[in-house]
């Protein structure tokens, strides 16, 4: 356990980060999941949306830190050859 004061401090923020990263990933992943459940059941208005709010989350993501640039482009390269298998 850290005995020093900024130690503390530090760990204290590295988990309001932690928390906060999930946050983002979990999102993409959750989003990522509704996009397939749409693109299954072959509803093409609902997996536009879909796919413009996943965009939207992995820019999110990208830009907070929480995901590196290329892995939010393979994720959205990923989601765009699912929607167009529609």
């Amino acid at each position: 356990m850290a005995n020093i004061a900024s130690q503390e401090k530090r760990i204290r923020r590295a988990e309001r980060e932690r928390v906060e990263n999930r946050h983002y990933t979990s999102s993409v992943k959750t989003h990522f999941r509704r996009l397939q459940a749409a693109v299954e059941a072959g509803n093409a208005d609902d997996a536009d949306a879909t796919m413009r709010e996943l965009s939207s989350r992995i820019d999110r993501a990208v830009r907070s830190g929480a995901m590196h640039r290329n892995t939010g482009a393979r994720k959205k390269s990923r989601a765009m050859r699912l929607r167009s298998s529609l």
